[in-house]
């Protein structure tokens, strides 16, 4: 199993770190220690050091609640830090919905469109088909503003099962070829905790669409309501998370705290690999 982006052919035989860099001024847990180019661009060289496959860029919060960006605003805040995040060495993915940040962004060498909205909102195919870029199609209901208010489910897995096949046929249809495309299920977005919980003890059955998942559980407020602990005490919350959803097939693992995901899953992986002798 590979994910196709336009520089890169990752292999997830092995599960791969995506490092998050917000360059905002509000997003839920890191707003505004990124948000202007120089320490940007110095987290993005931190994040390789430590062993990130690939960055993820975003211009805009989509935290719950989060107000809308304009595009113009949106490009200022990332350009300059995608400019020199190309170089570094790996897949570079931006996180936006506007089909005219994702033009910029691929014109401007990006890996990897991350789209929260799955490429739903009008120009969003176009924008990215033939441009031999990665996707990331991920579940959501309506806006951050409001999504928490479409929080409704019979069968959580299945509904978001359901709407992220129809998105990647509708990416395959436009042009987009299946090894570019991987599916998030949108942990935290339009989804209450006992949502996350079930949608994470299901995960299997999104595997089965066929498709790479890429997951976020880094620092939710479903970590905080379970262990009690403030959004900057959740690495371990949110490693436990992190390391149940490879177990449940995930392959790409977007997240805050690279160097200490990368190194839970060398020892996942180490026993994983361990060969135990039989007892005599």
């Amino acid at each position: 199993m590979h994910w196709q982006t336009r520089r890169f052919s990752l292999d997830l035989n092995r599960p791969r770190v995506m490092g998050i860099v917000n360059v905002t001024p509000d997003s839920f847990s890191d707003g505004g220690r990124h948000d202007d180019t120089r320490t940007a661009i110095a987290h993005c060289e931190r994040l390789v050091a430590e062993g990130a496959d690939i960055l993820d860029l975003g211009g805009e919060s989509t935290r719950p609640g989060a107000p809308r960006v304009d595009t113009d605003s949106e490009w200022a805040r990332i350009a300059d830090v995608l400019a020199a995040a190309v170089t570094m060495g790996v897949p570079v993915s931006v996180d936006t919905y506007k089909s005219d940040v994702m033009r910029r962004a691929l014109d401007t060498g990006a890996d990897i469109i991350n789209d929260v909205q799955a490429l739903q909102l009008p120009g969003a195919l176009a924008a990215v088909a033939g441009s031999g870029a990665g996707v990331c199609l991920m579940h959501m209901r309506g806006e951050p503003a409001s999504m928490m208010d479409l929080a409704l489910y019979g069968d959580v897995v299945g509904e978001v099962g359901t709407f992220l096949a129809r998105r990647a046929q509708a990416a395959r249809e436009s042009g987009i070829p299946a090894e570019c495309i991987v599916l998030d299920p949108g942990y935290g977005f339009a989804k209450s905790g006992e949502h996350n919980l079930r949608l994470l003890a299901g995960q299997q059955r999104l595997v089965e669409l066929g498709y790479p998942l890429l997951v976020g559980w880094s620092r939710k407020r479903t970590l905080g309501d379970i262990t009690g602990r403030a959004v900057d005490q959740r690495l371990a919350g949110s490693l436990a998370a992190a390391l149940r959803a490879v177990c449940a097939g995930a392959k790409v693992l977007r997240v805050h705290d690279v160097a200490a995901t990368v190194d839970a899953l060398k020892v996942w992986a180490a026993v994983d690999a361990a060969t135990i002798p039989p007892i005599k």
